[in-house]
């Protein structure tokens, strides 16, 4: 990852950067911004940047990644090189500290975004052309889901909405997550107005109404609206369908079915933006499954003991070990979601055709019951899975005796390893419980629950910018 190099408020140093941190991901990479922003072409172009983005944000080895998943009971890591400390921080919630670079990696990638965001917003408000608030609305829904991860890994954070100067730079604080919020919705209603269906998407990918009604679904669950939540994601029940069967969501020849609302486009092959998930979620370094395996996100006993014995999901998304090169077994449990035994090599790394899905119709259903209360929609998704209906005689009530218990439990069965988890586990108000009483056996307070400001960030200027109070 390209690092960031501070001589002012290092947060906003991506913000007003010039132009060539904005281009070089694109082929206008020699035009002079000025006279490029004219045509609707143009614009498409810059796009292209702003989507390209995603493949950092959603990698394997991004915040939502590890901090969506590794943070939480599902997943561990069994990493021994690189930043392998600082990530085994993260999976146990002892000892981050404001200085891990990851966590200074995530702020800097996400602002560097919302930055190319931000600046071709600013240029469409002088553009004249028929798709300017389609293209608006795609980059409004983008910006919200970014601030929707940060607002929720830290808490406050710098709310910017426009290119920003040296000087305003220098000016900006944390905003209150409320304004956060606030500004998320805003976003968020503007793309669900402006953006046409997944049916009429400006290309295969593209960020849709559909799209930006499921996040606006959550951002309201996730603020304490339930009213607010339903009524977005009712505008979403009954336009998309589960598939038939539940690996068939993994099926490389699937990809962008009837269940997805929104997914990272990959393409496999060392000339493409190939997908890393699988070559990284496997073994470490077991040189059997994959080329290279890093060892991140393995699946815990406490994920694999959640599937009911009948729960088909399970074998669909965990393998439990694997057979060595000395033909021995190993009892190591990994997620096979992204499973590519056809991807080519790039040096140690398979070059998978995975794409990654951020949004699909079996949230939308289980979110429903979570602002309904009604177990029809949550039923919905156990039938595809084959499995007893909440409320119906087989259904295992002492385990699960309430709607809220029943809910996290099929959330954590239904996203094994599709970075939910931890976010699931604060929105439900059970993350330092759940913790305590899995294998990880973490003892937290409330402060834990967000990341430490990065460290580079507050010596800018810590007149402005104030930590987290677990670390200061």
């Amino acid at each position: 990852m390209k690092k960031i190099q501070y001589i002012i408020l290092s947060v906003f140093a991506i913000l007003i950067s010039g132009c060539d941190s904005f281009l070089d991901l694109s082929p206008i990479s020699s035009a002079n911004e000025n006279a490029f922003y004219h045509s609707e072409k143009d614009f498409e172009t810059a796009m292209n940047s702003v989507y390209a983005t995603l493949y950092t944000i959603y990698g394997p080895q991004s915040l939502p990644s590890y901090f969506g998943e590794l943070s939480s009971d599902n997943v561990y890591c069994n990493e021994t090189a690189g930043d392998y400390t600082a990530k085994i921080a993260l999976s146990t919630h002892q000892n981050i500290v404001a200085s891990n670079s990851i966590v200074e990696e995530f702020w800097n990638t996400y602002y560097e975004s919302i930055f190319k965001i931000n600046n071709v917003i600013s240029k469409l408000q002088s553009a004249d052309f028929p798709t300017k608030n389609k293209i608006e609305g795609e980059c409004r829904f983008l910006r919200a889901m970014l601030y929707f991860d940060m607002v929720r890994a830290w808490g406050d954070v710098p709310l910017v909405l426009t290119p920003i100067s040296v000087d305003e730079a220098y000016a900006k604080g944390r905003t209150p997550s409320s304004d956060v919020y606030a500004a998320i919705v805003e976003d968020l209603k503007y793309a669900s107005e402006n953006l046409p269906a997944k049916s009429n998407e400006r290309f295969v990918g593209a960020a849709t109404n559909d799209a930006a009604n499921t996040l606006l679904g959550k951002v309201y669950l996730t603020a304490g609206d339930k009213t607010n939540a339903t009524t977005a994601l009712m505008k979403e029940y009954g336009k998309f369908t589960l598939q038939s069967n539940y690996s068939k969501l993994w099926d490389l020849s699937n990809k962008n079915c009837s269940e997805s609302i929104f997914e990272v486009q990959y393409k496999g092959g060392t000339n493409n933006p190939y997908s890393k998930y699988w070559a990284l979620f496997t073994p470490l370094d077991n040189r059997c499954i994959t080329a290279w395996g890093m060892g991140v996100n393995q699946v815990s006993e406490d994920l694999w003991n959640a599937f009911e014995n009948s729960d088909p999901r399970r074998d669909a998304s965990i393998q439990n070990g694997y057979t060595n090169s000395s033909g021995d077994h190993i009892e190591t449990k990994f997620c096979i979601k992204w499973r590519d035994d056809k991807a080519v090599l790039n040096g140690l790394t398979e070059a998978a055709d995975n794409n990654f899905i951020i949004l699909r119709y079996a949230d939308v259903l289980l979110m429903l019951t979570e602002a309904t209360g009604d177990v029809k929609y949550m039923n919905e998704v156990r039938a595809r899975a084959g499995l007893p209906g909440y409320g119906t005689s087989n259904y295992p009530s002492s385990t699960y005796p309430t709607i809220a218990s029943a809910l996290l439990h099929e959330r954590q069965v239904e996203f094994g390893c599709e970075f939910h988890r931890w976010f699931d586990l604060k929105r439900f108000g059970t993350a330092i419980a759940v913790m305590k009483a899995s294998s990880k056996n973490v003892t937290m307070t409330e402060d834990q629950l967000y990341l430490p400001i990065p460290q580079g960030i507050i010596d800018q200027n810590p007149n402005i910018i104030k930590q987290n109070a677990t670390y200061k």
